[in-house]
């Protein structure tokens, strides 16, 4: 057991010295910000050795140095710094987005704006998060709240939530689930949203390939009256819509830029 002891007591000597040398250089660094620097210098003097754990039992001393706990953040200091939005491609007339909430110490975190929303949602929070610390996510989905809404119009809440979120685990060293009450199941099912067509024989074959090829077993169809729109009469009152927006075939009935359909 002391010859494991000591093993681990060498590995952990090793490791210490390379990270105290890398906060060094960081500090030394011109380009380093000084809240960055501060927070480094903080980290370096808070670095625990493994001479301070002698008191403890083997037994402690071991599950002490094997715990991969993260010493690499101060979440008390935390603080968001920027938030940015980026385009991760388009799915159809949709456009998918993400959410980058900076911090002092170099801690991100991602959050999904999700599809269709306009970024602005996400963008005009940013005035209200700045500075605040991210690892208080209840206080700050309390302070954004009011300016979500229903389905797309919460896009923008719901994704800092979720940035936030990412980087309280990242600061503490656990997964967001663990935060949230622990794991409660080992998978989830998921369901898939169907590409479609006018046409019904490829709207099997579509379905089809959910199925046999990508392996869904639940899948959802959007039923509604852009599948009559080409019916004569079937609708009324969608000549506007049809000759300067979008149509009945566009969700959002804005400029057309492509067809709905194939």
């Amino acid at each position: 057991m002391k010859s494991v002891l000591q093993q681990i007591a060498e590995q952990n000597k090793l490791r210490e010295n390379k990270d105290a040398q890398a906060i060094q250089d960081e500090i030394s660094n011109p380009a380093t910000t000084n809240d960055r620097r501060n927070f480094l210098k903080k980290a370096a003097l808070g670095g625990i050795a493994l001479g301070g754990l002698m008191h403890l039992s083997v037994e402690d001393t071991i599950a002490q140095t094997t715990s991969k706990v993260s010493r690499a953040s101060s979440p008390s200091d935390l603080k968001i710094t920027d938030l940015r939005v980026a385009e991760k491609g388009n799915r159809g007339s949709m456009a998918n987005r993400i959410i980058r909430i900076d911090t002092n110490q170099g801690i991100y975190g991602l959050g999904d704006i999700r599809d269709g929303t306009d970024q602005r949602f996400a963008l005009f929070l940013k005035s209200k998060i700045v500075g605040l610390n991210p690892c208080n996510v209840e206080m700050i989905f309390k302070v954004i709240k009011q300016f979500g809404g229903h389905g797309r119009q919460g896009g923008g809440v719901s994704a800092v939530e979720m940035a936030v979120w990412d980087i309280c685990g990242k600061a503490l060293g656990v997964p967001v689930w663990q935060l949230l009450g622990g794991r409660y199941r080992e998978k989830v099912r998921l369901y898939a949203d169907t590409p479609e067509s006018k046409d019904p024989a490829v709207q099997l074959e579509k379905l089809k390939n959910r199925v046999t090829v990508e392996g869904f077993t639940w899948l959802k169809m959007d039923l509604g009256i852009h599948q009559i729109n080409g019916s004569p009469g079937s609708l009324v009152n969608n000549k506007f819509w049809n000759e300067n927006g979008g149509g009945v075939n566009n969700y959002y009935m804005g400029p057309r830029k492509n067809d709905y359909w194939d």
